[in-house]
């Protein structure tokens, strides 16, 4: 089985991987950040690098789902391919960070990997609201990302919620961040792994 964890940036997705990995005995996949030869300079210059880190992470994200179905063992995915084509590519574009030409490209060829991919039998979508984004981020303290402006958090969420509301490609369990605290607190977490079970055992 192939489960997914979707969020915008902060909203606790690597930390929510690694907790069902560890409890439910899955295989985690992370998303590809600290090998990841753009991202530095992505955040320093947007306009420059943003073509190049989104298709690097195509690429990488691409080859992370064939493994995960060739592999046959249950994965939990921190982010998906849909994001970068749905919300991120799009949203670099809409702020002119990305030109049309290049945008089209990347548009293309996303369109011809789906034909080869499934998407994850469940996706988790962690729902943050911008402060709470800013506050996890500051918390973990990547330094490329402390130039992250707050107008960038909250379009990538108003792409999320868009996304989201339509979403019919599988299984879809959406978690109010806001609220909880599941990295410390084990009665929070206990709610997310009764949930994620419930609906993997509905998937039968």
């Amino acid at each position: 089985m192939h489960i997914a964890i979707a969020g915008n940036i902060g909203s606790g997705k690597t930390t929510l991987t690694s907790l069902l990995a560890k409890h439910f005995g899955w295989q985690p996949h992370y998303e590809d950040v600290d090998t990841n030869p753009y991202l530095h300079s992505f955040y320093e210059d947007m306009q420059r690098w943003s073509f190049n880190l989104q298709i690097y992470f195509l690429n990488s994200r691409f080859r992370q789902v064939l493994e995960i179905r060739k592999g046959g063992k249950t994965v939990v995915q921190d982010r998906t391919i849909y994001e970068d084509a749905y919300i991120f590519a799009p949203n670099l574009h809409m702020m002119n960070l990305m030109t049309t030409r290049d945008f089209e490209n990347y548009q293309q060829l996303f369109e011809l990997m789906a034909q080869f991919i499934q998407p994850p039998d469940l996706l988790i979508y962690m729902r943050a609201s911008v402060p709470t984004l800013v506050r996890q981020i500051q918390k973990r303290g990547r330094e490329y990302e402390a130039a992250i402006r707050l107008d960038y958090l909250k379009r990538l969420n108003e792409r999320y919620e868009a996304w989201v509301s339509t979403y019919t490609l599988g299984k879809l369990l959406i978690i109010d961040v806001d609220p909880i605290n599941f990295n410390d607190n084990p009665e929070d977490l206990a709610v997310i792994l009764e949930r994620t079970n419930a609906e993997l055992n509905g998937l039968f």
